[in-house]
């Protein structure tokens, strides 16, 4: 994975630091703005396009490295824009892009402190090798390869040793105080938002995500549950080379999002039913799912195979939260029942009563997210159907807005939602989902309906 070389991490904390970096990348993109507008005043019509692409990289360059600088839950929102929105200028979505899996490390010497502040030794004494360099950077930590003694076989195991920026606890805090900030902005937009449960809800995910050995229980509990699955894979968890800080497992090799973007379009579309099926397995099956879909998640393997990385932001739901999502997706998408929809709807909290919009037009409004599941055909998934949902779900004009909430519960299911058809859409992934939705649905239970639903009939009736 390539790295962005140049000064080692060196995290500004406070949120008057943090306030000023915002406060200057503001003022930067401004002035790019402030500087073609001049510029364009005498020019050309072709030089004025080519001003509109030299001010669009300048400011793609100047996000990008603020936001990779940064760290914490701001860098989050860059890596989640690089993929929900198609909206965005080329070049800032490709320089966001960046931070999916690469963004200025912190130096190995920090790497190494932190190693033996956790575990007692250095990585010297722990590994019977360790490259400082690391080979993966993002928002909270960064990925060292690093060889162990296995415990059990006496045999080398390559491993991947992640480890927490310092300080970065400290910079996510001090972004989660802007949050309120942020429900009250969204509250202008949705004059029946209630901003408290969605803020508190994205406060308790993002600091859960800094205690990693929460991420090893997630992770250790997703490995067992797909243990033996035969295109979904999970790396196990060392436990002990692994900490609050310091998390370790097994070393996976594979190709990129970006190098699996240039496979053949049957390989991208075995790839896109393996992130559907693993997303609404999990959720379905283990009532949990990793909220944090972005592409440096994934490694890629021909004929599917896909290995699933960083737990760290996993929901895990109680059974009536199951049954309400069972339920609004069997109105919706299986009985096509708009009447029970908005009764469900309305007992999640998700739409207020007294709405004066028909059910028909409640359901439309609410039902986008089932489009590609409610009918039995062949779809292919496209990034302007993805965009169209974000800009759907936040949009001001609908009347519907005024009466809709986002409850606690359904915070990161939406998430997962957006991030995943994102996703579908930039493989521009075919296949008949409806199909494949009715074999996960717990109330249908349908046949296998594809060659890969095939191959996991083994592992089901082993599980």
């Amino acid at each position: 994975m390539l790295l962005r070389r140049g000064p080692h991490l060196h995290l500004r904390t406070s949120r008057t630091q943090r306030n000023a970096d915002v406060v200057k990348l503001g003022a930067t993109v401004g002035a790019h703005y402030a500087g073609t507008a001049a510029r364009k005043l005498f020019a050309s019509t072709e030089r004025r396009v080519e001003l509109d692409r030299e001010r669009e990289l300048k400011t793609a360059e100047a996000v990008a490295e603020r936001l990779g600088h940064m760290k914490g839950a701001l860098m989050k929102l860059g890596q989640m824009a690089s993929y929900v929105d198609e909206g965005l200028p080329a070049p800032l979505r490709a320089a966001l892009a960046q931070l999916q899996s690469s963004a200025p490390p912190m130096s190995g010497e920090l790497a190494a402190d932190v190693i033996r502040r956790d575990l007692g030794r250095g990585p010297e004494e722990l590994f019977l090798q360790w490259d400082p360099d690391p080979i993966a950077a993002a928002s909270i930590g960064q990925v060292h390869r690093a060889v162990v003694l296995d415990p059990d076989t006496g045999e080398e195991r390559a491993v991947a040793v992640k480890v927490q920026y310092p300080g970065v606890a400290d910079a996510v805090a001090t972004d989660l105080k802007n949050a309120d900030l942020l429900g009250m902005l969204l509250q202008q937009g949705f004059g029946g938002l209630d901003p408290e449960e969605m803020v508190t809800e994205i406060k308790e995910r993002l600091v859960e995500e800094l205690d990693y050995r929460l991420e090893a229980a997630n992770q250790h509990r997703f490995a067992e549950y797909y243990r033996g699955h035969p295109f979904i894979h999970v790396p196990d968890v060392l436990p002990q080379f692994s900490s609050a800080h310091v998390i370790t497992s097994d070393l996976v090799d594979g190709a990129t999002w970006q190098e699996m973007l240039t496979w053949s379009q049957d390989e991208r579309n075995l790839a896109g039913e393996t992130l559907f099926r693993f997303v609404f397995r999990s959720l379905y099956g283990m009532h949990a799912f990793n909220g944090d879909p972005h592409p440096g998640n994934y490694l890629f393997h021909p004929g599917g195979r896909v290995t699933f990385l960083d737990f760290g932001l996993v929901k895990h739901f109680s059974d009536s939260e199951m049954a309400t999502f069972i339920g609004m997706v069997k109105a919706a998408a299986y009985d096509h029942d708009v009447a029970e929809f908005r009764r469900i709807l309305e007992r999640a909290g998700m739409l207020q009563k007294g709405c004066p919009a028909p059910d028909d037009e409640v359901g439309e409004y609410f039902s986008q997210f089932y489009e590609a599941v409610r009918e039995d055909r062949e779809t292919t998934w496209s990034s302007e159907y993805a965009s169209g949902i974000v800009r759907h779900t936040f949009d001001r004009t609908s009347p519907i807005a005024q009466y809709a909430t986002v409850p606690k519960a359904f915070v990161f299911i939406q998430r997962i939602n957006l991030g995943l058809y994102a996703l579908l859409g930039e493989l521009r992934a075919s296949g008949n989902y409806r199909r494949m939705a009715e074999e996960l649905w717990p109330f249908v239970q349908g046949p296998p309906s594809t060659a890969q639903a095939h191959r996991e009939q083994g592992w089901l009736h082993r599980r």
